[in-house]
């Protein structure tokens, strides 16, 4: 398993291919919502499970607070850590970029994967895409 931060058109497309499985087929989250006008701005990082993709992950910055978004990882591969590495992978970027603050937007399901590496919960529930989120938080 490994988490690298997309440098090349084919890592970059290989983060949108599983955005794409995730969201898109798996959660039916419309297109033209999952791939959107942040996608130049952000870096994506790609877990690669045997040379081959299997999560995906952006991060902003915006106002001083890094933004986690469009986490996920395939089905096959949930629940072996992959999630967590890359969390990690991105909150080590984070800290180097000189931010220590992480804001994300949690689908309710995910509350408790995210709560397991220490981010707490911010807001009230709100619907995104169709699927009901809270923001969640973590000092680093």
């Amino acid at each position: 398993m490994q988490v690298i931060i997309a440098t090349t058109p084919k890592e970059r497309d290989d983060a949108f291919k599983v955005r794409k499985i995730v969201f898109v087929e798996e959660q039916n989250v419309p297109f033209e919502e999952e791939i959107d006008q942040y996608e130049d701005e952000a870096t994506h990082f790609v877990l690669y499970l045997n040379g081959e993709p299997a999560g995906a992950g952006r991060f902003r910055i915006i106002d001083g607070t890094g933004k986690v978004e469009r986490i996920c990882v395939l089905k096959e591969v949930r629940k072996t850590g992959s999630g967590k590495a890359i969390m990690e992978a991105i909150e080590y970027f984070a800290k180097n970029q000189g931010i220590h603050k992480l804001k994300l937007n949690s689908q309710t399901h995910a509350i408790p994967f995210y709560s397991n590496l220490g981010y707490e919960v911010v807001s009230e529930e709100f619907m995104d895409a169709g699927i009901p989120h809270k923001t969640m938080m973590k000092q680093i």
